[in-house]
């Protein structure tokens, strides 16, 4: 079997020859862009998917949202950026909405300088704004990446995340939520009502694309999102949307990529196809044994790898004992894919990422 016949084989719900291993490299390869190793916009060429060939790595993570975001009516929108910073100003009648990140050069990645949602104060300006968005397909992209991706994977794109995750992982941040909700309740729940209706339209564009797979990219841990804010907030979106993508038919996603013990039971229960990034033990809250009585039996779990594996922190006598303890696990279960919990990070080692088929072949075949 090929990448690609494996992973629609288990989709199916059959068992395939041996575990699917399908790995995150767009972290690293984002590194590797910047520090110059490979030409820019690297990740969209054909040697991309060449570098996934020789690696031996299953291909899914496109990385791209299914939709192109229109704003309407008097809603101004400022946008800069250079090697450092990043900023964006929203302008409404009602309101004006601003951010700033930093790019942090030794983690290679963006962290917020200030929140685009601060207080209640803000919420008008971005319930307006909300109001004043529409969507577009962005089909194209799942079209070109086709026949790259061939019978190494499959076409994998983004819904937006739910409303509370957007404001969780984008625009607020959980403490400015969390005063928020506690200081104007009303307007808190009010605003989310808003941008529900907005990421429904949105949501709604990305099913049509034509894809394999669609995921909510929703960057879901247990210590920020608790039980009470995920069950009133964001579990009722991501069972409805996961239902409006089987009725599309097409496999549904989910990125839960921090702690897991308090929410993977829930999450599970969703009707959400594949809860992927789940990370165990040591880098995680739950070990790689008891993943499956927390997600229950129906879900895909794909995961299983903490990114500091691939780094020369880890022995290779460490990282090889935790890959087999790993596909011990999956063939056992025969519903779980091998992945990266969550990325290969900027100081991955080549040599790491390729033993892992190696190490797939010899001990990763169902008996």
């Amino acid at each position: 079997m090929n990448d690609r016949e494996r992973i629609l084989t288990m989709f199916r719900g059959d068992v395939p020859d041996r575990v699917p291993w399908f790995g995150d490299l767009t972290y690293w390869a984002g590194a590797m862009e910047w520090r110059g190793e490979v030409p820019r916009n690297w990740q969209s060429s054909e040697d991309y998917y060449r570098f996934h060939r020789d690696l031996g790595v299953g291909f899914y993570l496109q990385g791209y949202f299914a939709f192109r975001t229109v704003t309407t009516g008097d809603v101004e929108i400022d946008e800069r950026t250079d090697d450092r910073m990043r900023w964006r100003q929203v302008r409404t009648p009602v309101g004006t909405l601003q951010e700033e990140w930093r790019f942090l050069p030794d983690s290679y990645s963006w962290a917020p300088v200030q929140h685009m949602i601060k207080t209640p104060d803000d919420l008008p300006a971005l319930r307006y704004w909300q109001e004043h968005r529409y969507y577009l397909s962005n089909e194209e992209q799942a079209l070109y990446r086709r026949p790259l991706v061939e019978d190494l994977g499959v076409v994998l794109c983004y819904l937006p995340r739910s409303p509370f995750m957007q404001l969780v992982a984008e625009l607020a941040g959980i403490r400015n939520i969390v005063d928020i909700w506690m200081e104007a309740p009303d307007a808190f729940e009010e605003a989310l009502d808003v941008m529900v209706a907005s990421a429904d339209r949105a949501a709604e564009v990305a099913t049509a694309v034509p894809a394999d797979c669609l995921m909510i990219p929703e960057n879901l841990s247990s210590e920020v999102v608790g039980v009470r804010f995920y069950e009133k907030y964001v579990q009722p979106w991501e069972i409805k949307w996961a239902k409006a993508i089987h009725d599309a038919g097409k496999v549904s996603f989910i990125h839960m990529d921090g702690t897991l013990r308090g929410l993977l039971s829930r999450v599970g229960s969703t009707g959400l196809d594949v809860i992927e990034a789940v990370t165990p033990q040591p880098a995680g809250d739950a070990s790689m044994s008891e993943l499956r009585a927390l997600a229950g039996p129906d879900p895909i779990l794909w995961g299983g790898l903490p990114g500091i594996y691939f780094t020369a922190l880890v022995s290779d006598a460490e990282f090889e004992r935790h890959v087999r303890e790993v596909l011990d696990v999956m063939v056992a279960d025969r519903r779980m894919v091998l992945g990266v919990a969550d990325q290969v990070p900027p100081d991955g080692l080549r040599s790491r990422v390729a033993q892992v088929v190696e190490l797939v072949e010899r001990y990763g075949r169902y008996a």
